[in-house]
């Protein structure tokens, strides 16, 4: 049978009723997992470097093989939002091939909401956690470096087991095998405003 995720309480307090657009509403750091969660495949198994893009084509890698590597669909206007609500947002993976993760992001290219030029998906970014290893030791590390609260942060991953970090505060949304899209992000911004007893008052 597969493992339940773990359910999240009634806050004791009751809630507090804020306007979306109020920053309360909103984690201070997303973070989020890569394979699997932002991309459908195991980096370090299934790509071959080296990787390339051709011209300009958006969301879209290659390796020598002729494997595609791209963002599930509705990642780039995600990551989009997060950077205009000027929310941090981290990469944790503990992948065995951080270079070539770091590499893919750096290649990538997304639309620009503004209508400039493409942008590089690794722009979006602001803290990169990628190297084998417990998911503790990645968000013991964002925390160091950023200072933010474990209780302000939301992450995004495939794994069961990574719900380890909400010993530490951080709410984990489970990533089904579909991937992240908004519908499941939305899930996990109410997962962690229900942690914070925030109820969203829409207009």
């Amino acid at each position: 049978m597969p493992r339940k995720r773990p359910t999240t309480p009634e806050p004791v307090g009751g809630y507090r009723e804020v306007n979306e657009n109020d920053p309360d509403a909103w984690p201070l750091l997303v973070a989020f997992d890569l394979d699997y969660t932002l991309w459908d495949l195991w980096i370090d198994t299934h790509i071959s470097p080296p990787i390339k893009r051709n011209g300009d084509v958006l969301n879209q890698l290659v390796d020598r093989r002729g494997q595609d590597l791209s963002f599930y669909r509705e990642v780039p206007s995600i990551l989009s939002e997060l950077k205009r609500r000027r929310i941090h947002v981290a990469a944790a993976s503990r992948t065995s091939a951080p270079e070539l993760a770091r590499e893919a992001l750096g290649l990538l290219l997304l639309p620009s909401e503004e209508g400039g030029d493409h942008v590089r998906a690794i722009t979006y970014f602001n803290t990169m956690e990628i190297y084998p290893g417990s998911k503790l030791r990645h968000f013991k590390e964002i925390h160091r470096k950023t200072g933010i609260p474990y209780d302000q942060m939301l992450f995004f991953d495939d794994e069961h087991r990574n719900f380890e970090v909400e010993s530490l505060g951080v709410t984990m949304q489970l990533v089904p095998p579909s991937g992240t899209d908004r519908k499941l992000y939305n899930e996990g911004l109410s997962r962690w405003r229900k942690r914070k007893g925030i109820r969203v008052a829409h207009e």
